[in-house]
């Protein structure tokens, strides 16, 4: 070893060792899953025919909008896709933006998140003569739950819908200090609320917290409670069977001895590619993605905290070419992550090559070059020691954010849902798309700038800010958490405009989005995995809702 080799700096980080060794690398299943098939079937059935027959009775839709807002937060939207577009293109075709029915909060947040542009003027009947919100609106918990997270749905511009969130949030936070809400479900359903809205809510994490409380109510309809723990549990059985295959696929990399300094994060990715979709019909996507966001981890661990910036424009220039022949000009630590990169592609190319469409992998490739070299940007940042603008900033790690190489990603094998169209858009970085990547940025900006910037590390947008405007760290977090709520307001207005992709792929967006919101929202919860995630990754992964 030369003595140049002895004395390398290099910008080494100590993450945190994995919390969850080799437990999902064996899959057991026990139960018989013929006889619950069926048993959801004859369920599924029936409550199709529920939401049919109210469907042709005007007088139903109220209760109909309900239901479907119930079907929505256990889970099981999937089950009725057909049914659920139906009943709202028939609600849009017959009511517009002029709904008549009860429930108006609610008939305008499942409009606007099934992509239905329904207007804001339905709020002003929640205001009185002089302008104000109603005064028995402010002791109708019910009704405030809806309003405020019906605010959530906003777009730019909505100022009636800016003060109906204020309003809703002080009078629910106003109520929570009713002495006779202590320890109640009311004052549960509050605290939740107010502290991530449905609209920021993983669907799947979503679907275990309402389980247990419809099962409280009075109300609750046995045949929907039923499916919704079954179709879990069935799912579920899916979900343990693909980690225990990705753990398969980790363990032969044996990734913890070739690349120790990077984070051991299997799980956790598995547990990020799971919120972007849950579906059955997604498995070979979310297998992929899951694989890809370890991939993306790894790659970001070698440029942020390991790999020098003349061993990076080595590999940098090694991505762009793309062959197995480029190995030999590698350091050696880089080989492993190298040949993990390219089985990755070459796995997925064979299942594309059964659907006919192994060239979507030519996007991807594409996406992860121009990810790759707004790394290789950053490192030169940190090797310079030079402090960007804000322009530049962002122009750079808008991309490195990885979360338009994810998206793109994604669609992979999600079937004819997707065209070369679908990827031609995302690679233009739409609207949409930029917005989720700028909130990705800079929620990850907020929570983890102290910790990076204590070891050779580019400016973070925070350090960019306060050096380009000379302001105090704490008005770059207050900005930089507006910029979190524009951006959702922003997706918000795409999804609503956007007709260049089905709403399938908006929905890609808003769950990045969302995954954001329980990974990095005050914490780098995904390097520091805390009881929160561990609990969240359990309760999907490993514990099966007791019937």
């Amino acid at each position: 070893m030369s003595a140049k080799q002895l004395v390398v700096q290099r910008p080494t980080a100590s993450f945190p060792a994995s919390v969850w060794g080799d437990q999902f690398l064996l899959y057991d299943q026990q139960e018989d899953q013929a006889g619950v098939e069926k048993l959801i079937e004859d369920l599924k059935e029936e409550i199709r025919k529920e939401i049919l027959r109210a469907l042709d009775n005007p007088l139903e839709h109220t209760n109909l909008l309900k239901l479907l807002d119930t079907i929505q937060r256990l889970g099981i939207e999937y089950y009725f896709e057909a049914e659920v577009n139906q009943a709202l293109q028939h609600f849009y075709d017959a009511y517009g933006a002029n709904w008549n029915g009860g429930a108006p909060s609610l008939w305008f947040r499942i409009m606007r998140q099934h992509g239905f542009f329904v207007s804001s003027d339905i709020f002003n009947s929640y205001k009185g003569k002089d302008g104000t919100f109603k005064e028995p609106l402010e002791n109708d918990i019910e009704g405030l739950l809806e309003l405020y997270e019906a605010t959530y749905l906003r777009v730019p511009g909505e100022i009636i819908i800016d003060d109906a969130l204020a309003f809703a949030r002080g009078r629910l936070e106003h109520n929570l200090k009713d002495p006779s809400l202590k320890n109640t479900i009311v004052s549960k359903k509050i605290k939740e609320a107010l502290k991530q809205p449905l609209h920021k809510r993983l669907p799947r994490l979503e679907a275990l917290r309402y389980i247990p409380f419809y099962q409280q109510q009075a109300s609750h309809n046995e045949s929907l409670l039923k499916l919704a723990k079954l179709g879990f549990n069935l799912l579920q059985s899916l979900h343990k069977r693909e980690l225990s295959q990705i753990s398969m696929w980790w363990k032969r990399f044996d990734v913890p001895n070739n690349l120790p300094y990077a984070r051991n994060r299997l799980v956790e990715c598995y547990f990020w590619s799971l919120s972007v979709f849950f579906e059955p019909r997604y498995s070979q996507s979310r297998m992929f993605l899951a694989k890809f966001i370890v991939v993306e981890t790894l790659l970001d661990d070698t440029y942020d905290a390991y790999g020098t910036y003349e061993e990076l424009e080595v590999f940098t220039e090694e991505i762009k070419r793309w062959s197995v022949t480029c190995l030999d000009n590698l350091p050696k630590y880089m080989k492993p992550l190298y040949e993990m990169l390219l089985e990755l592609y070459g796995d997925m190319e064979k299942i594309l090559i059964k659907m006919g469409k192994a060239h979507y992998l030519n996007y991807s490739r594409e996406a992860m070059i121009e990810y790759i070299e707004s790394y290789l940007k950053e490192a030169k940042w940190a090797n310079d020691g030079y402090i960007p603008s804000m322009e530049e900033h962002q122009e750079v790690t808008i991309v490195s954010s990885g979360y338009k190489n994810t998206l793109i990603a994604s669609f992979c094998a999600m079937g004819d849902v997707i065209t070369d169209d679908t990827f031609k858009w995302a690679l233009t970085m739409p609207p949409i798309a930029k917005a989720c990547c700028v909130l990705c940025r800079v929620m990850d900006d907020i929570v983890t700038h102290k910790e990076e910037q204590g070891r050779t590390h580019a400016a973070s947008g925070i350090e960019c800010y306060m050096n380009e405007y000379g302001v105090t760290e704490q008005h770059v977090y207050d900005l930089f958490n507006k910029k979190v709520e524009e951006a959702w307001k922003e997706m918000n207005q795409e999804s609503l405009k956007c007709k260049d992709v089905e709403m399938p792929v908006i929905t890609r967006v808003i769950n990045l989005a969302r995954a954001m919101d329980v990974l990095y929202k005050t914490k780098d919860h995904f390097t520091h995995v805390d009881e929160e995630l561990v609990s969240h990754i359990k309760s999907l992964v490993v514990d099966a809702i007791i019937m």
